[in-house]
């Protein structure tokens, strides 16, 4: 069995989970392949392990059985661009805070590895944005899990984003910006706009504004078959634009379109998991303090 394992910082308190994990993979006899930043991480902690072989990019990751993302979901979507066309199945162990993605729980890892072994769990097919610009702003990674977004920059006034729908002009926002969401996505950065929430196998894309000036203006939801392109104006020349977290500055001459890409993010779902519960528990749906 070959495992990649990405992660990021954790708690004393998590260490003994990790370290148990560690030490099943050793007797397991697998063979693993480390990031190289989790990697100097995991020496500093003390974590135990033999495995010394790591990987800088993703054209360095071997062609593993399954990725390990230990950290919240923002880990998890940095595994997602590790991974990339590979659509190596990712397994999301949760020690960050929210867990939307990353759902298995610390206590839960030794049981998630005899469950991936044993076959018993299920792939959850997750669409993702692709990026088309004619410039290469993402080093070769042009595509995310959650969502794509214009915004102003920190020092600028509002931009306005013309925006296309497969070549017909659909509207001028003029706001603090604009993202693009996947249905993944939809619990994320548009829930906090306004934007609705979409199970995840809805073949749309929601188009929510950040803070617009029109407050007539809402998030509309979208076939993901359509191609979006945009035109951005802004006082400062130049503006923002993001694949999940990973943010670059372009100019205003800069043209951008996104379309659901050709590939999808290969999720690991255990046989116990599902969305509806997990949506109830993170959004704290039914919850009062009064009962």
């Amino acid at each position: 069995m070959k495992i990649a394992i990405h992660g990021r910082n954790f708690s004393v308190q998590t260490k003994p989970y990790v370290q148990a994990m560690f030490d099943d993979l050793v007797e397991r006899q697998a063979e693993v392949q480390i990031s190289h930043g989790y990697h100097e991480f995991l020496n500093f902690a003390g974590v135990a392990h033999p495995f010394q072989s790591t990987y800088r990019t993703p054209e360095e990751l071997f062609d593993a059985d399954f990725m390990l993302s230990l950290g919240g979901d923002g880990t998890l979507l940095e595994a997602v661009a590790h991974v990339g066309a590979r659509q190596t199945p990712i397994v999301g162990i949760n020690i960050g805070r929210l867990g939307f993605l990353a759902t298995v729980a610390p206590t839960a890892i030794k049981y998630m590895l005899h469950a991936i072994v044993n076959g018993q769990f299920t792939i959850d097919e997750r669409s993702l944005v692709s990026l088309q610009t004619d410039k290469d702003i993402f080093e070769g990674i042009p595509f995310a899990l959650n969502d794509f977004t214009i915004t102003r920059t920190e020092m600028s006034s509002m931009i306005t984003v013309h925006t296309y729908l497969d070549g017909q002009f659909l509207n001028s926002y003029w706001a603090d910006g604009l993202i693009i969401s996947t249905p993944t996505g939809s619990t994320g950065y548009s829930l906090s706009c306004g934007g609705p929430v979409l199970l995840p196998h809805t073949n749309n894309f929601i188009i929510t504004p950040i803070s617009p000036h029109n407050l007539n203006v809402r998030p509309m939801v979208v076939m993901d078959s359509c191609q979006l392109s945009f035109e951005v104006s802004s006082r400062s020349g130049n503006f923002l634009v993001a694949l999940d977290s990973r943010s670059r500055t372009v100019d205003a001459s800069t043209r951008l379109s996104v379309q659901k890409a050709d590939f999808s993010a290969r999720l690991v779902k255990l046989n116990d998991d599902n969305f509806l519960n997990t949506l109830r528990s993170k959004l704290n749906w039914g919850f009062d303090i009064r009962n």
